[in-house]
């Protein structure tokens, strides 16, 4: 697909320097980019390749593009321009109403006229299926699932029964939705299992990354709400409540019945402990352990960066030390005292 840059410019709100009539088919990164092609720069680190770039246009922020010698779109945040552009550009295939012959789909299940189901898909009894969804090869939408209307489920999906899908979210390749959490109880040293009779209700325009797995709660429902996006491989234990527009990288697990608050940012591989409260407006470095709840918004880190094998170890060593060291000043204060 072909844009000029004022059609461009125009819908991501950019100042265009440059050839109105200039056509771009596609982006690029500001080292790789081709003639035809759209670039942006967000990072000041990648300033260094702004000048030589061979990109047909390239966003930058206002006041960056006076010295370039391509065309140029200014814009306030050059990323989410970069975003909206791209989305121009790669629009998502429209959703034709299908159904594969190798599809199974019971007949008590209600779908609507415009909804397409992959090759291999298995929708089960009084499932819900609204105008415009989309469901790829291989996934399974089990009793009583409602997905709501524009939403797109990737292959090999897995939707467990009773689970509640908002509009327009999209989920992607190995995600499970609604299988039992982790309820165990001890009986005189025999682990019987907890039946997990609650829901997950996901809310509208959520992005779910590959693999990752959402726990249905235990009594009550987890919640994801609306605008979450998930990257790749979290785990969302039972009765979890995410709050709406938080954001979540990949390999961060949250254990049971712990609430996260709006608009929260958590860093990759974060653990966050059980029936915990965090606030609205958190942000959590990548690696953090959380083990007490957060009561006001922040930035908020644990754990130690990489160094040196050799530190590390005259670290950990002078760690084992801290009892010893606290015992020793601890006298020392009382004979001062004294």
């Amino acid at each position: 697909m072909s844009l000029t840059l004022a059609q461009i410019a125009e819908a991501i709100a950019g100042q265009l320097i440059g050839e109105a009539d200039y056509l771009i088919d596609s982006v690029g990164t500001l080292v790789h980019a081709k003639s035809h092609q759209l670039s942006f720069l967000a990072n000041k680190k990648y300033k260094k390749f702004l000048f030589d770039s061979q990109a047909g246009a390239v966003i930058v922020a206002p006041g960056m593009g006076k010295d370039l010698n391509t065309n140029v779109i200014e814009a306030t945040d050059p990323y989410v321009a970069y975003a909206k552009a791209a989305a121009l550009l790669y629009p998502a295939p429209k959703t034709e109403s299908e159904i594969h012959p190798t599809a199974w789909v019971d007949p008590s299940a209600k779908l609507a006229e415009n909804v397409s189901i992959g090759p291999h898909v298995t929708v089960e009894s009084e499932a819900v299926i609204e105008a415009g969804v989309r469901i790829d090869a291989g996934s399974v939408i089990e009793r009583n699932v409602l997905i709501g209307e524009g939403t797109h489920i990737k292959a090999n999906v897995t939707v467990c029964h009773e689970v509640q899908i908002g509009q327009r979210a999209l989920i992607h390749p190995g995600v499970v939705l609604g299988a039992d959490g982790f309820g165990i109880a001890n009986d005189n040293g025999v682990w019987i299992k907890v039946p997990q009779v609650g829901r997950v209700l996901i809310g509208n325009d959520v992005e779910i990354g590959a693999n990752t797995t959402i726990d249905r709660g235990a009594i009550e429902d987890t919640v994801i709400g609306n605008g979450v996006k998930l990257d790749n491989q979290i785990q969302i234990a039972h009765n979890v409540i995410i709050g709406d527009h938080t954001v979540i990288a990949g390999c961060v697990g949250i254990a049971g019945s712990t609430r996260v608050g709006k608009y929260c940012a958590i860093g990759g591989g974060v653990a966050i402990g059980g029936h915990l409260e965090i606030a609205d407006g958190v942000q959590l470095t990548g690696m953090s352990m959380v083990t007490k709840s957060i009561s006001e918004a922040g930035v908020f880190s644990s754990g130690m960066p990489v160094e040196p094998n050799k530190n590390w170890h005259r670290n950990v060593v002078r760690y084992r030390q801290m009892d010893k060291l606290f015992e020793r000043v601890k006298l020392l204060e009382k004979q001062i005292k004294d």
